[in-house]
Formats: C-alpha cells, sequence, structure tokens
C-alpha cells in the first residue's frame, strides 16, 4: 500500500523522528534511544517516512544517516495555508470587535 504524507505525519511518534531529525541527520539507533519501543519498531516508523519521501538514506562508510526532507514537507504547507488564510481572518475579525468600545 502506497501512503502519502499526511498519513505519515498521522503518527505522533513519526512527527516525533521528524522533530529529531529536523535538527540533525541520525543513524536508526540513535533515531532508537529516544524512544520507549523497539528498534524494529523504529525501523517501521522509518521505513514509512522514506516510502513517503520525508525522510532520505544516506549511506556514510558502513553506517545509515537519514536526513529530513524539508522539501517534501512543502505538500502540507500548501494543505495548511487554506486554513492558515481562514484563522487569520477570522483573528483579524475578532480584533475589530474587541477594538470596538
Amino acid at each position: 500500500m502506497r501512503r502519502d504524507v499526511f498519513q505519515a505525519i498521522a503518527d505522533p511518534t513519526r512527527r516525533a523522528i521528524l522533530s529529531l531529525l529536523a535538527l540533525h541527520a541520525m543513524t536508526p539507533n540513535a533515531i532508537a534511544g529516544h524512544f520507549d519501543c523497539s528498534r524494529q519498531a523504529i525501523s517501521k516508523h522509518i521505513q514509512i517516512l522514506a516510502e513517503c519521501q520525508l525522510v532520505e538514506q544516506r549511506q556514510m562508510g558502513r553506517e545509515i544517516n537519514y536526513h529530513f526532507n524539508a522539501e517534501k514537507m512543502k505538500e502540507v504547507d500548501i494543505w495548511m495555508e487554506q486554513f492558515r488564510k481562514q484563522w487569520e481572518s477570522r483573528f483579524d475579525q475578532l480584533d475589530e470587535i474587541l477594538k470596538t468600545p
């Protein structure tokens, strides 16, 4: 089954992995060290993130490092933009209401 970006970020563990990788590249073992679940479970989460191209795998000698792919997150940002505009408009309206005596 082919997953999309939204399915990948729906899981809190995968969002936490993305947050870690946004700071710097990490090996699977380093990522797993931040969680209280099995290495296999983390590997599955990483596999899903890689399948959706949210993370990229790069070989560094004998180690594999995973890197955050910020470019792929633009899909989420574009989708969220419609809601951001609505929220900003409503907050502007609220500001106007609050300013009136």
